[in-house]
């Protein structure tokens, strides 16, 4: 990305360090509140990350479009089908990796406190059996949505908007989708359309994808990067598209004679149109919420407006802080390795907890979780303290990683 706006790299990285931080906690039981997400209205500060990350995704692209419009509609369908296909079948790896699982069984012969545990190979479908060997009912499968693949879904269908609509029909087009998104959520079901049980996408998914490869955690099958709540997230990449156009259009950065370190009047002028728009739309998704609700695992209409406008907000803050008042200090280093390999490091972050989970050292001790398990778990104080503290140790060691790459000039892209 373009030097001059090495803050936009800064919020990429930050963003993708925060995904890693709450995902990663010692124990899913003890988190402190802003590190969980909402119950289901409302929102933490851990809801704003999957949304910034896609709005980053579209800021990325408005440095990547003006390549592929001026290599036309071969060079553009190669690019964007190639990159979507990529990050949506790692995902998918991701889900299915490690290809097996562990099952409890009673020995032959044993009592109930002799149990056995088994690896065994993770198919598509897992089948509950009889003794004659018949399907009784089928126990999991696959998830075959994820974060990733909402990724790739949204930078597929956003580039597509973009190329072919340009910046004014392709933001028409997201204001149509978010307001056809909230007509559906109340026509499928107006007794209760945006609750848990009452909302109409997940009848979609269990048509289209079936329950086995559906997310179960929240006790029952739901999937929060669902088919439908992804057309709400496509306008998200593209609101982070024009944030971007937006930005290398009206920046017009120009060192004054004499005076390092100043700009042109174009920057505060780019710089005063953001926090217009930031603070509009804060306030459009606040007022929207009153009748539909901000909601993150329904990816409502509301919480694409609400977060972009906290998105753009906090990307005005980072322009003025690094590019006008030059302070690129640690912190802003730290962040940029980040994401220098965001997608990357991402990844490798989900792949090394399941695979090291079959390597045992102990009673549910294994490597990934040892220094938690047999040092962070006795941390003075809360629980939660352990918990968190190890979550940073993951974030310095997936940073020393990403470091490391970056002295060696490694930058993975897909």
């Amino acid at each position: 990305m373009n030097q001059r706006f090495y803050s936009l790299d800064v919020f990429r990285g930050a963003t993708v360090c925060l995904m890693i931080l709450v995902n990663n906690p010692g124990s899913w039981s003890y988190i402190y509140a802003p590190f969980e997400h909402a119950p289901w209205h409302g929102l933490t500060p851990t809801d704003l990350v999957f949304p910034f990350f896609l709005f980053a995704v579209g800021n990325a692209m408005s440095f990547v479009m003006p390549r592929l419009e001026a290599g036309g509609d071969a060079a553009f369908w190669k690019k964007v089908l190639k990159r979507s296909a990529l990050i949506f079948l790692i995902g998918l790896f991701l889900n299915w990796w490690p290809f097996v699982t562990e099952v409890n069984r009673l020995a032959e012969g044993a009592t109930e406190f002799q149990k056995i545990t088994i690896i065994k190979g993770f198919t598509w479908i897992d089948y509950s059996k009889d003794k004659a060997g018949n399907i009784v009912e089928t126990v999991k499968g696959v998830r075959i949505l994820g974060v990733l693949q909402r990724i790739a879904l949204a930078y597929f269908f956003a580039s597509v908007l973009v190329y072919y609509l340009k910046a004014r029909k392709a933001f028409l087009a997201g204001l149509i989708f978010l307001l056809i998104y909230w007509m559906l959520c109340y026509i499928g079901n107006p007794a209760d359309p945006y609750s848990l049980k009452g909302w109409f996408g997940t009848g979609i998914d269990k048509m289209i994808l079936g329950e086995p490869h559906m997310y179960k955690g929240e006790g029952l099958p739901f999937d929060p990067e669902g088919l439908m709540s992804t057309l709400p997230a496509i306008v998200q990449v593209i609101l982070g598209y024009l944030a971007g156009d937006y930005i290398q259009k009206k920046s017009k950065i120009l060192p004054v004679p004499d005076q390092p370190g100043t700009t042109s009047g174009g920057m505060y002028e780019m710089l005063t149109g953001l926090f217009v728009i930031a603070v509009a739309m804060i306030i459009t998704g606040f007022c929207w919420d009153m009748v539909f609700p901000i909601n993150k695992k329904i990816w409502t209409s509301s919480y694409v407006i609400y977060t972009t406008g906290l998105a753009i907000l906090t990307i005005a803050t980072m322009i003025y802080m690094i590019e006008i008042k030059k302070i690129k200090g640690g912190l802003a280093r730290f962040f940029d390795v980040f994401g220098k390999n965001a997608l990357f490091v991402f990844a490798l972050s989900a792949f090394l907890p399941k695979g090291l989970a079959l390597v045992k050292l102990g009673e549910g001790i294994n490597p990934w979780n040892w220094l938690y398990k047999k040092v962070l778990i006795y941390t003075p104080g809360a629980k939660e303290n352990g918990s968190l503290l190890y979550a940073l140790c993951v974030i310095t060691f997936m940073w020393a990683i990403c470091y490391w790459m970056d002295k060696k000039k490694i930058y993975i892209k897909v």
